[in-house]
């Protein structure tokens, strides 16, 4: 660890404002001190501490050893803290283990309570637990780091486009690859591919052996991905109603004359003929912008109105939404990478079809079927 990717938190700070924190919630009838006689150098990250929370009522005292991280990822959960997990149950089964940091993430937090891990951060993210004394303290505090809008250098996110690229090209073909690989089938620099690939290996969502990814945690990649997106903010969008009905529109979207436009359906009519969750809801298509026209729309006998829309014509903020496209129905519809990242990133019920769509594609995987190396153009719809 870095100790200066704390952004100034000493770890003899951290600890005095953790132990002060654990007082203020346990309040009177316990004592929360730091157990005598367990030497430790102030000023390293890597020593270990020990707290002793005691029931002056009932006598009963449990320990923890306390693990100071300057920052923390799922990944130092997995590499770091469960083999230390499993030696200190070991050596005494009344002690258990508390991680403290400045903030913890929900996705690393909830993988910390999975394996019975205890947990602090200074933003009040607390889960602590004991069986004697009964202990069970959970609160929930800040989910996004207090430090993101001041840090220096900017963080490497799942936002924007390019990431949008990548994720949908982990997501839709089986590893093994390297980043080079990845590289010339996205057009994206070697650069950034690295430093992304390693913000997702930290949160667990790719593994790699060496610098070869041999496994993708597609479906929290594509949850992961739709976090950092909004489907109407990043696609605008054109809203139209269908005075025939949207069956009708269905048909003349079949023509030749539309044929020449480069359309994908999207959203709920796309969700409903993978996993039927639910009817009626807005048709969302996806178009390329200098594809869309006046001409267009009077073909199709739309009207353009401000409110209540049931067709969204989206201009494809890149042409990675049309990559795999699908035939069904005679229509175009998105891939379903792309299609359950819509809908986890869109509006009102979306988010729910998402979930829905990433079952199905859970348990029919054989969409995910492409070779890294017969990819030539993912512009290639």
């Amino acid at each position: 660890m870095d100790p200066k990717s704390d952004g100034g938190e000493s770890p003899a700070r951290l600890f005095d404002a953790g132990l002060e924190q654990l007082r203020g919630l346990f309040g009177e009838g316990w004592a929360v001190e730091a157990a005598p006689g367990f030497q430790q150098d102030p000023s390293d990250w890597y020593a270990d501490r020990m707290i002793e929370i005691r029931s002056t009522d009932m006598g009963h005292t449990t320990r923890y050893v306390v693990d100071l991280k300057s920052s923390l990822t799922p990944r130092t959960v997995d590499t770091e803290l469960l083999s230390k997990l499993r030696l200190v149950r070991q050596v005494n089964s009344f002690t258990s283990l508390l991680v403290m940091a400045p903030w913890i993430s929900p996705k690393t937090q909830a993988l910390l309570r999975t394996h019975g891990i205890s947990y602090l951060d200074l933003t009040r993210n607390v889960w602590i637990r004991a069986d004697r004394p009964a202990i069970f303290i959970y609160t929930e505090g800040q989910t996004r780091s207090p430090r993101s809008a001041s840090q220096s250098s900017p963080a490497v996110t799942l936002s924007g486009s390019k990431a949008e690229r990548l994720v949908r090209i982990l997501a839709d073909v089986r590893p093994p690859y390297r980043a080079g690989d990845l590289a010339e089938a996205t057009g994206l620099s070697l650069a950034y591919i690295s430093r992304l690939l390693g913000a997702l290996e930290d949160q667990l969502l790719i593994q790699r052996q060496g610098r070869t990814i041999h496994a993708v945690n597609w479906e929290d990649l594509l949850r992961a991905r739709a976090e950092h997106s909004n489907l109407l903010n990043l696609n605008p969008y054109s809203g139209f109603m269908a005075p025939n009905g949207i069956d009708y529109l269905l048909d003349q979207l079949k023509d030749a004359f539309i044929s020449r436009h480069l359309l994908a359906i999207t959203g709920s009519y796309a969700a409903r003929e993978v996993a039927p969750l639910s009817i009626g809801g807005q048709l969302m298509i996806y178009i390329r912008p200098d594809h869309f026209s006046d001409e267009l729309v009077d073909h199709l006998g739309l009207l353009e109105v401000k409110q209540q829309a049931d067709v969204l014509f989206l201009d494809a903020h890149d042409p990675v939404v049309f990559w795999q496209s699908r035939i069904v129905g005679g229509l175009r519809h998105v891939a379903l990478s792309q299609l359950a990242l819509d809908c986890l990133s869109g509006p009102g019920r979306l988010p729910a079809e998402g979930e829905a769509v990433l079952e199905s594609m859970a348990a029919h995987e054989q969409w995910r079927n492409l070779d890294i190396h017969t990819i030539k153009d993912w512009k290639s719809a």
